[in-house]
């Protein structure tokens, strides 16, 4: 997984590619008719139901903006919230709340509602010891805050990018010439670059499975569209060599059956790429 370091430079370039987008050489709505040295309050308001994301991301965002910006915070990053909920106060430069408002709001609804998607799977996974991923399958430019809202809402990330983890998947073990050849070649590329990095392989049947295992050092095998005892046969035969992950069309009314299959974890596009926005308004007081 990347660093905090890593992590914290990409929340930096998402915030300055933001502003940069919507503020171009100025927000003239704003400078035509509101005074430079004008202050004011505003509260993030609540318009749904779900679990808030996105008041650490929007605390980080308003400092970029005006570092005398001031917060003060009534709810934090992962509790529930309802409709009428006041998350917290901005103080300033009416100027510096206006050219913030809509990428704050932006990011907050859309971190919201991935935070709230997660914690149902959460949920419905509760008394397993199977834990929710997510996965690349995120909206260019702005993973970072997506996958932060995927942990805010009780899941874990999968890796973030394609350089901080090896994830053969089909087309790799079928370019390189099957499974046993693909994992050599990864073996001997991280050893003769220095890398690091865990090994994940996609098994689309039992016996890849199998191939997987003779070739050993893999950190987790990824049960690709494997049914439930197919599932329940692979965890058997793997036992304790490497992790298991399930994948493929795992939706809320099969997640549990999965998980009950006894695989250490279950990824899902679905917690990142088909959400609807959270409701929430940045109201002047």
């Amino acid at each position: 997984m990347i660093s905090q370091q890593q992590f914290d430079h990409e929340l930096d370039l998402i915030i300055a590619n933001g502003i940069r987008e919507d503020v171009g050489d100025g927000d003239h709505s704003s400078l035509a008719c509101i005074p430079a040295d004008a202050r004011g309050k505003a509260k993030l308001l609540v318009k749904d139901e779900g679990i808030i994301a996105g008041v650490n991301f929007a605390e980080r965002l308003i400092k970029y903006v005006d570092g005398d910006l001031k917060m003060e915070k009534f709810i934090e990053d992962g509790s529930p919230v309802k409709y009428g909920d006041v998350v917290f106060h901005l103080e300033g430069k009416s100027q510096s709340i206006l050219k913030a408002e809509r990428l704050l709001l932006n990011a907050m609804q859309r971190m919201s509602a991935i935070a709230t998607k997660t914690n149902f799977f959460v949920q419905l996974l509760e008394g397993t010891n199977t834990k929710i991923l997510d996965t690349r399958k995120t909206t260019p430019g702005i993973r970072a805050l997506e996958k932060w809202a995927v942990k805010i809402g009780g899941g874990e990330n999968h890796r973030f990018a394609l350089y901080d983890m090896v994830m053969l998947k089909d087309n790799h073990i079928d370019f390189a010439g099957g499974i046993g050849k693909a994992i050599e070649k990864t073996k001997q590329y991280l050893l003769s670059n220095n890398l690091d990095l865990k090994i994940i392989v996609e098994a689309r049947d039992l016996d890849e499975v199998k191939q997987i295992l003779a070739a050993g050092g893999v950190y987790r095998i990824l049960l690709d569209n494997f049914d439930y005892a197919m599932t329940r046969e692979a965890v058997a035969i793997i036992g304790d060599q490497s992790l298991t992950e399930s994948s493929g069309n795992i939706n809320e009314k099969t997640v549990r059956q999965y998980a009950e299959c006894g695989v250490n974890a279950i990824s899902s596009g679905a917690l990142t790429h088909s959400v609807y926005n959270m409701d929430l308004s940045l109201k002047a007081i």
